[in-house]
């Protein structure tokens, strides 16, 4: 009995100092209570402020499909359903024929178009800077090509339709590309983001393991056979995850589809056509005097409703697809 109960002290005095050697039931400190209540608070109020956003986007949509809107000068009672909310292909809210599809397929275009920009320019950019520039070279690079995300997305605006749309009818007529377009929006809209993509894909290029580039060297492989057939796999889920952000970023953008694209709902699937995506209605409706609770009011918030849906799903791609492609080094 008094073994064992020598071996049951020295196995609670060994579980105390482990936990005071962990941190475990060990008291905090004042100053160690303030910093814990106040990064509990920071990611609380992170959470809450999404929790918000959602729900007033969800309460005024809703009203815009439950409200019943009286025509101007006469008793005709109209209503917004779901279903015409996805089919119809006009968005006309003083006309109460609100379709999404108009919006939305010019913002896709749009972001389509940047990412043709983005996506090759970006990625070869960060093959050279991380593969092969020298130290000096990529310290003078890299500060300038991100230099380009700094620059104000108004200006970018006012480049696409004073330089890019010109330079587009020079090259495909004047009767072709319109004054308002989409073609010019991308483009633009693919130099503002090719920061992005290029410095996050440099960014998971050098997170490869020095190792690897040195056994395939050992192997007899050549620099490009290296940087295509080992490099490049290796760092597979940060570049899929650069480029989705820069997706994101492409469909949120404002400013340039604003001034670049045109302010009128168009159905096309003509680059150089001028439309309306949903973040330039956004912010083209929200300049004037809108009453609440009309249709032009609770149009704003659905719209806003399905542009937070769309990069919710692009996020969450993001996070998959970083998982499914991972690897992980030791």
């Amino acid at each position: 009995m008094d073994n064992q109960a020598v071996i049951a002290s020295t196995s609670a005095q060994a579980a105390g100092a482990g936990e005071n050697l962990l941190g475990l039931g060990k008291k905090l400190r004042p100053g160690e209570s303030v910093i814990q209540t106040l990064l509990f608070l920071a990611g609380f109020t992170t959470i809450f402020t999404t929790l918000a956003i959602v729900t007033v986007l969800g309460r005024e949509s809703l009203l815009l499909l439950t409200t019943e809107y009286t025509t101007e000068g006469s008793n005709e009672i109209h209503t917004i359903s779901v279903v015409d909310f996805v089919n119809t292909t006009q968005w006309q809210p003083h006309s109460f024929e609100v379709g999404i599809a108009p919006l939305a397929t010019a913002t896709l275009m749009s972001s389509f178009i940047a990412m043709l920009v983005a996506l090759p320019l970006g990625l070869a950019s960060a093959i050279y800077l991380g593969e092969y520039a020298s130290p000096r070279v990529r310290n003078i690079v890299k500060p300038i090509l991100e230099v380009l995300a700094g620059i104000p997305t108004v200006v970018y605006g006012f480049f696409a339709l004073q330089f890019m749309t010109p330079l587009l009818r020079d090259v495909f007529g004047q009767d072709v590309v319109q004054t308002f377009n989409l073609a010019s929006a991308g483009l633009v809209m693919g130099i503002m983001i090719l920061p992005f993509v290029a410095s996050m894909s440099e960014d998971a290029l050098s997170a490869v393991p020095r190792a690897l580039r040195e056994a395939s060297y050992g192997l007899g492989s050549t620099k490009l056979e290296t940087t295509i057939r080992i490099v490049l796999p290796a760092a597979l889920s940060g570049i899929i995850a650069a480029f989705i952000i820069a997706i994101s970023r492409a469909i949120g953008e404002t400013m340039i589809v604003a001034i670049a694209a045109g302010q009128r709902s168009n159905f096309t699937t003509n680059p150089f056509d001028g439309a309306q995506t949903m973040t330039g209605y956004i912010a083209n409706i929200s300049g004037g005097d809108l009453a609440y609770d009309t249709l032009d009011y609770n149009s704003i918030f659905i719209v806003g409703l399905f542009l937070f849906l769309m990069t919710l799903g692009l996020n969450i791609l993001s996070r998959v697809v970083v998982a499914r492609f991972r690897e992980v080094y030791e």
